[in-house]
């Protein structure tokens, strides 16, 4: 889309709502704006902004005077955006990432960089993906430094928009049908780009000498024995639960926890068993002491995917970033994506 298309919507509402102080507005008000959204904190985002705390208060006291509106509202530690405040930012945001664009030299040489990229992700697919990844940064890019953010949500769109993430990586099946949706619609600019890293299927798992570890897993027997369930959100009801439920059929859960790593260990050295994704096994470090059987039932496959903002993708070496990401899968799974990067 035209960068002069993002610039007028911005303006223009802001003139349309204010025509009187549209012309006095000082645009640099809109950086402390953009701040304190993503932090909802004054105290952060002065640090950010390299200002004082009571200079953001004077800012947002200005910007509200121009805007005829609260914008955002004390709520305990921190602040909370008003409808109008949450309705202009993802534009406010979206063209000040291309003022930074156009005024910051694209070019990006690895071995000349400097930059540091913070990517988020669960534990089981960071300790698959990140060592091919420091391997291929520290060869081509040693001077780029990675920042790692644990991520314990099905849908990270909100925290790429409100966290300065580059990737955010994991298996999201409905954010991505969304983005895939808002693709499709010829008047709506896509906000995100994403691209398959690989994929499997879920297995059951269990202690090597479990008395259901020899022969094929009947539905019957898997639904009487006790089982762990891994949320990484805390949800207390799994993929697992959801075909079941399909089926007619619950399963007791007696554990649950947020780690594959803590699943692994704790099901080797018990009579649980849990439904792992075939690829994040390796990550728990017990694959000589558990047995693998298939789930007696069929679940979604699991496609592991990367996920960004798009104007994000204008920052210097993000292109590059992405591209050390899919190298990465490649290296550290059998089944690479072979998609174009949209």
């Amino acid at each position: 889309m035209d960068i002069r298309y993002r610039y007028n919507t911005i303006w223009e509402y802001l003139y349309r709502v204010t025509p009187m102080n549209f012309r006095t507005l000082d645009l640099n008000l809109l950086r402390v704006f953009d701040e304190v959204m993503a932090q909802r904190n004054l105290t952060r985002a002065a640090a950010n902004l390299a200002m004082s705390q009571p200079a953001v208060s004077n800012a947002l006291k200005r910007l509200r005077e121009a805007i005829g509106d609260a914008l955002v509202v004390r709520s305990g530690y921190g602040v909370e955006p008003t409808p109008t405040a949450l309705a202009i930012w993802p534009t406010v945001r979206d063209a000040l990432a291309q003022l930074r664009a156009t005024f910051t030299p694209s070019a990006f040489v690895p071995s000349e960089a400097s930059t540091q990229f913070t990517l988020a992700m669960a534990d089981a697919t960071a300790s698959l993906l990140i060592p091919p990844l420091v391997d291929i940064v520290t060869r081509e890019a040693p001077g780029v430094s990675l920042r790692m953010l644990p991520l314990a949500t099905r849908d990270p769109r909100q925290l790429l928009m409100t966290q300065d993430l580059d990737l955010a990586i994991g298996h999201f099946p409905n954010a991505i049908a969304h983005v895939a949706t808002e693709e499709l619609q010829p008047d709506s600019p896509a906000l995100y780009g994403h691209r398959r890293l690989y994929g499997s299927h879920y297995a059951c798992v269990m202690r090597r000498d479990h008395p259901l570890a020899s022969g094929e897993l009947s539905l019957e027997a898997y639904c009487a024995a006790d089982h762990l369930l891994v949320s990484v959100s805390g949800r207390p009801f799994g993929h697992v639960d959801e075909a079941l439920a399909a089926l007619g059929r619950t399963r007791r859960i007696v554990f649950t926890v947020n780690q594959f790593f803590t699943a692994g260990i704790v099901v080797a050295n018990s009579d649980l068993l849990t439904a792992l994704p075939r690829h994040f096994l390796a990550s728990t470090g017990t694959t000589d002491q558990v047995a693998v059987r298939a789930l007696p039932m069929e679940l979604p496959r699991v496609d592991v995917e990367a996920l960004w903002l798009r104007q994000r993708a204008a920052r210097p070496g993000h292109e590059w970033m992405r591209s050390a990401v899919i190298r990465a899968a490649a290296l550290s799974h059998a089944e690479p994506a072979s998609e174009p990067v949209r």
